[in-house]
């Protein structure tokens, strides 16, 4: 029986980029960055949260062939793999803060739903992020 969730991945095109935007910007914290030769396994996670880690991964060897690296990053770019949900206390104090980090790709500033507020986000490559502060 499956217990819980560990790793999931997003698709990146830059690790370093993607490591200033998801820790800097975001505000997860880096949970592993190990090299092994050319290979790097970099993930995140929410503060305080250590039983789920993001890894953000790089389209190409050892996991893929270059045509195949190339189309992930083409899928990267529109937006097409899927995307992260996260949960916030504050959507409104979320979004003014990342304004002030410099965050600017917004696909949907704070807005109230039935089931809370939500605010969307794109990464620096095009993946989606979504933020929920779930109503009461």
């Amino acid at each position: 029986m499956i217990t819980r969730l560990n790793v999931a991945t997003v698709y990146v095109l830059d690790k370093e980029e993607a490591l200033d935007f998801y820790v800097g910007k975001l505000g997860l914290e880096k949970s592993n960055d190990v090299r092994q030769g050319d290979y790097r396994w970099l993930t995140v996670r929410v503060p305080g949260d250590p039983s789920t880690e993001i890894s953000l991964e790089q389209p190409g060897a050892p996991l893929h062939d270059e045509a195949t690296a190339q189309q992930i990053r083409e899928l990267v770019t529109k937006g097409a793999l899927g995307g992260l949900v996260f949960i916030t206390d504050d959507a409104r104090a979320l979004y003014d803060d990342l304004t002030a980090k410099g965050v600017t790709d917004f696909t949907q500033e704070p807005t109230e739903h039935f089931y809370g507020t939500d605010l969307g986000v794109r990464d620096p490559f095009g993946n989606h992020i979504r933020v929920l502060q779930q109503g009461s």
